[in-house]
């Protein structure tokens, strides 16, 4: 299961082999809404369509406009609620809704505009996507990572900073594994769960929410194959230790913003202790790693304990983007 913004430009890219596409951003939100800037939607005439800019308020009537031959600017904003367009359902809470639509016909060029959009989105890199009302995007280039796709809004002319979502990886499943999942998706984490034990995936595996990508290798074998881009929260929660130690060991070769393992104060002194012997950790890298993992909550339950844990993955994440 992918993220749901890299799905809508995969789908893009598929539909444009055949016929236009318009893609849209969520630029701003004033009010109560359910999606962020940078959110991202594909239709197409027909009425198809992948993604969602309100959670389903102003999906139908957008659609409506399409088959009836609105928007065929290369580029345009159109907002939705208090003095803007009325859509058959009222956006919650009065709120107000800045949508930067593309009209993008079906040629090569498209789909390679697309296919690089789709590549930063997947985490190989940040960038910067830049265009001036009506005109279609000129300027696409590659720039510093950031934790989220950012928006800027300069009389006609739109800046997106299109980045890869924050991502958890967890290893191993368990109880506190199963909440953290659930609220990481929640929290709009792409949440990946590495697990090869077959007790675990017996117990746990069927518990996993549709949006949760399961992946049954053995958490540092994944690493080291596929290694993590910088908006990374890598995370061991099993208690196992051969699973846990050798997760961490490949998890400080990477990027991660967050690296934390799950244990008592006692068994996390010896984790760092049996690091530090046996893998030669440097003092860097023990102090990249979060043991015992988590704010200081006083959590006893899988439950509190993972809000704990993802508590202190958001502070760190927000703290770096300030």
């Amino acid at each position: 299961m992918q993220h749901l913004d890299i799905s809508v430009v995969h789908q893009a890219c598929r539909w444009l082999e055949q016929q236009p596409v318009w893609l849209c951003t969520v630029l701003n939100t004033f009010g109560s809404s359910p999606r962020s800037p940078g959110a991202l939607m594909v239709a197409t005439a027909d009425g198809r369509f992948c993604g969602s800019l309100s959670g389903g308020c102003v999906e139908e009537d957008f659609l409506q406009r399409i088959a009836q031959g609105e928007y065929q600017q290369s580029s345009q904003v159109v907002r939705y609620g208090e003095g803007g367009l009325e859509p058959g359902i009222a956006l919650p809470c009065g709120g107000v809704l800045d949508i930067l639509v593309e009209y993008l016909p079906a040629h090569s060029g498209n789909v390679q505009y697309l296919e690089k959009m789709a590549a930063a989105l997947n985490g190989h890199f940040a960038l910067q996507k830049r265009l001036t009302l009506p005109e279609p995007c000129r300027h696409l280039e590659a720039t510093e990572f950031a934790d989220i796709t950012q928006v800027e809004r300069n009389g006609q002319q739109i800046t997106v900073h299109v980045a890869a979502a924050p991502r958890l990886l967890i290893a191993g499943l368990s109880s506190v594994a199963l909440y953290c999942a659930d609220f990481a998706s929640s929290l709009g984490f792409e949440v990946l769960v590495c697990e090869n034990r077959p007790e675990a995936l017996e117990n746990f595996a069927a518990l996993l929410k549709s949006e949760i990508t399961l992946i049954k290798h053995f958490p540092a074998n994944y690493l080291e194959q596929h290694s993590c881009h910088a908006n990374t929260a890598i995370v061991a929660l099993t208690h196992d230790p051969r699973m846990d130690d050798l997760t961490l060991m490949e998890a400080v070769n990477t990027p991660a913003f967050y690296i934390g393992a799950m244990g008592s104060q006692k068994n996390s002194a010896r984790r760092l202790e049996r690091l530090q012997t046996i893998a030669e950790f440097s003092r860097e890298e023990l102090q990249r790693i979060h043991a015992p993992i988590g704010l200081p909550l006083g959590s006893k339950t899988p439950a509190e304990i993972a809000l704990a844990v993802m508590a202190d993955i958001v502070k760190r994440k927000n703290e770096a983007r300030g």
